[in-house]
């Protein structure tokens, strides 16, 4: 038959080219697998190049703005994010993954899974109870909060059991992908997938511990299949599960529930492509053979930078006429793709698979990465030149789809390869000194001479702290002024003088308000500091700092990662300064606050070119040197923080062993030097202790702080169950992440309940976590009350002796 077709050349000279054959067989640009190109992308950030939906939440939570603006931001966002993809080239565009606060908590609202106590009467589930979901509200304390997985990411923790009426109470996946197909985007909705969100989820209060979650499968299904019948009729071709427990050590009736689960939403899926996404690590060879034999499933993604040893099992047993979306663009950090090595592992997968049938995807959602490289103005272009943040991840996986099918940008490849060329050989990477430092640390132990009880009674002597002391976790509120100072200083607005004369005011500020409240260990609240990891970072060698890469870690909370490129040394010290300022305000003792190497590590972009273990052996020489530094000028109490200890562990058991030896190894690096009657303080926030609790107490820490609150004091159920722990530990006695004021009874009710399980001469009272976040109308009476309760609980110990 006849087409025509105008092109415009390169000088913009239009001519007609006529031909009778059909119009795709004759020219490259139109060939078969040009057009079938086909690219994907798990998930997108959302909070918005430059923290929009951060700004907007924030501003609707104080009451500043409506509802309804908090919407458009949201709308503007996620339309800006459908149309780069669009104009990118991307074929699977994913919706449904913006969220206000979190996709769990989107799902739990979805299945109207609501907790009794946020009456909730039915209907769409609007702002207010979902925020108070989130956040708690005046009357009544938030859901748990956990690490998604092994990310700084946080969930919701869904609360069920077996009365939960389940409904279908938010169309948002619908009404999303309605907006954008208005908009001329036709998405893939994505949802967290049945199996996986039960298996996230939590017995509710009062429900039996034992609780088999997956016996509600059968009551959720009907909901998603609400939804998946709605999308339907609104036009969707594809829906994509994301099922990421697959990667997980699942028992064999796990495993059966994804079949069950499948087999029943197979009718209702009829007429729609569905994909089942895994992420994060490798999956094991049982769930790769349930999830490749689902039934009405069409395709799989796979994380294929995590998970090498999965390429072996797609290469062994690959199920014929199936998608593979392939992940080998990583979706956790921020290093461009070797677009050479990925190409070869595309064209050998495409050979298993079959042109038509392998789609370039990313390792996971993008949500865990920076968002765009064009807002760094300030990283020079040879670090620059080694970065890929989300939207350049998305033009790396159009990229490679375009190579795979024959039309290779030469150009972009080129400057691609001389980027990875350049970072190998970069003496800003290397420093053989550090190498030969931190490689000499792997055969020794590095224990403290002396065991945790003679050291605790040697500092008791030296502190004479009372039964019970108090102390708080690290910061206090920063205010806007405070923040003011900081930026003024960094863009040299204000004199070193002024600077430095400002913080030593703040600091002032925080010893004296401790002072009054009558606190026994105090803290100088930090005011010199942006952010507990970026802090240190900045004044560490091999570290580089973005304007805006940020990176959501829950609800509008952002963090932005340091990007550790080289080998890492300390030139200098970092916190003596600002340390010994505030011990000389007080005759209490004052905390030393440094960041732990596991925790800088966890919380930072990482090099991908050597061992995890070995940056963070390099990391904790740095630290010892800072923590005997403070030793030297008089400070005998040190806090190292390893918050993110517990979200490095691998998700197999099978790696744990390892992890947990190298990483606790690390904290001992850097306070094994320390005298008897130096404290070594540390801190945990948010994550399920329990099971690694023999590397807690294998860490040698003299105190530990850790999150206690929030998950309804599951941490002290390890004491019940018989572990003996020696040193000092405060668990949390009320939840910093909302702003709800406890009361002293509360909060007394919380310390008696610790005192059941732990010895009086080891227990500590202080919040769950820093104050940073915080107004200081919320801090001061959840202090005054906590000091309180302390109080009265140290007088009834009294008169009971």
């Amino acid at each position: 038959h006849h087409s025509s077709l105008l092109l415009y050349l390169r000088k913009n000279e239009p001519i007609r080219l006529s031909f009778e054959t059909p119009f795709d067989s004759e020219l490259p640009f139109f060939s078969p697998s040009y057009r079938t190109m086909a690219s994907h992308i798990v998930g997108y950030p959302r909070m918005g190049p430059k923290r929009e939906l951060k700004f907007a939440l924030e501003s609707f939570w104080d009451g500043k703005s409506s509802a309804e603006d908090l919407q458009n931001v949201s709308a503007d966002l996620r339309s800006s994010i459908w149309k780069q993809m669009s104009d990118v080239g991307i074929k699977y565009i994913p919706s449904n993954t913006f969220s206000y606060y979190d996709q769990v908590l989107d799902t739990t609202t979805m299945l109207g899974a609501v907790p009794p106590r946020y009456n909730w009467n039915g209907g769409e589930i609007g702002f207010d109870t979902y925020f108070s979901m989130a956040r708690g509200n005046a009357s009544v304390p938030a859901m748990e909060m956990t690490k998604w997985f092994d990310t700084n990411y946080h969930f919701i923790v869904p609360e069920l059991g077996p009365d939960v009426k389940f409904s279908y109470a938010s169309h948002k996946a619908v009404n999303e992908y309605k907006e954008a197909k208005a908009l001329g985007v036709d998405t893939v909705p994505v949802f967290v997938g049945p199996v996986s969100y039960l298996l996230l989820s939590k017995p509710a209060k009062g429900v039996e511990k034992t609780f088999d979650l997956l016996s509600l499968l059968d009551k959720i299904l009907p909901v998603y299949k609400e939804v998946i019948a709605e999308l339907k009729e609104a036009g969707a071709t594809w829906i994509q599960f994301d099922e990421a427990t697959l990667v997980k050590d699942l028992e064999p009736h796990q495993l059966q529930a994804f079949t069950k689960a499948y087999s029943e939403l197979e009718s209702t899926c009829s007429g729609l492509n569905v994909l089942v996404a895994t992420y994060f690590a490798d999956i094991p060879a049982d769930a790769f053979k349930t999830l490749t034999t689902l039934p009405g499933v069409t395709g799989y993604t796979f994380d294929l930078v995590r998970g090498e040893k999965t390429l072996d099992l797609i290469k062994t047993s690959f199920p014929s006429g199936k998608y593979l979306f392939a992940g080998v663009v990583d979706g956790r950090n921020i290093w461009a793709n070797d677009l050479a090595g990925s190409l070869s592992v595309l064209e050998s997968l495409e050979a298993i698979v079959g042109k038509d049938k392998l789609v370039v995807s990313t390792s996971s959602s993008l949500l865990h990465t920076a968002v765009d490289l064009v807002n760094e103005t300030k990283l020079d272009d040879e670090i620059k030149s080694w970065l890929a943040f989300a939207a350049q991840k998305v033009v790396e996986v159009n990229a490679l789809a375009k190579a795979l099918a024959g039309h290779k940008d030469e150009a972009f490849f080129a400057a691609n390869a001389a980027a990875q060329a350049s970072r190998k050989c970069s003496p800003r990477v290397n420093n053989e000194a550090v190498q030969k430092a931190a490689a000499a640390l792997r055969g020794s132990d590095h224990r403290r001479a002396t065991n945790v009880s003679a050291r605790l009674d040697a500092q008791q002597k030296k502190l004479n702290l009372p039964i019970l002391p108090t102390t708080t976790i690290g910061s206090f509120p920063q205010t806007i002024e405070l923040r003011r100072v900081r930026r003024e200083y960094k863009a040299k607005k204000i004199s070193e003088e002024e600077y430095v004369k400002a913080i030593k005011e703040e600091i002032f500020k925080v010893v004296q308000l401790q002072e009054e409240l009558d606190i026994d260990v105090l803290v100088h609240g930090e005011p010199e500091r942006n952010d507990m990891v970026e802090y240190f970072g900045e004044q560490l060698s091999g570290f580089a700092f973005t304007a805006n890469g940020w990176v959501q870690s829950y609800g509008s909370r952002c963090v932005k990662p340091p990007i550790i490129y080289g080998d890492v040394s300390r030139p200098k010290a970092m916190t003596v300064f600002w340390s010994t300022m505030a011990q000389e305000m007080t005759k209490r003792p004052m905390k030393g606050m440094l960041t732990g190497p596991v925790t800088i590590l966890n919380w930072s972009f990482v090099r991908n070119d050597q061992p995890r273990f070995e940056t963070c052996y390099q990391i904790a020489l740095a630290i010892k040197d800072e923590v005997e530094d403070l030793e030297k000028a008089g400070i005998t109490v040190i806090q190292i923080d390893e918050a993110a200890l517990r979200e490095g562990l691998p998700l197999r058991k099978a790696e744990h062993a390892f992890y947990l030896d190298w990483a606790v190894h690390s904290f001992r690096i850097t306070n094994v030097g320390v005298l008897d009657t130096t404290q070594i303080h540390t801190h945990m926030c948010y994550s399920n202790f329990n099971d690694i609790i023999h590397s807690i107490i294998n860490m040698d820490a003299d105190v530990i702080t850790i999150e206690n609150s929030r998950s309804d004091e599951k941490l002290l159920s390890v004491f019940r169950e018989g572990v003996k722990y020696g040193a000092g530990i405060g668990p949390g006695v009320y939840d910093i992440h909302s702003p709800r004021i406890p009361s002293m009874e509360e909060i007394a009710d919380r310390i008696n309940k610790m005192l059941a399980v732990l010895e009086t001469n080891i227990l500590w009272v202080n919040p769950d976590c820093g104050l940073k976040t915080r107004k200081y109308g919320e801090v001061k009476p959840a202090l005054e009350n906590m000091v309180t309760a302390a109080k009265k609980l140290r007088s009834e110990l009294a008169s009971a002796k």
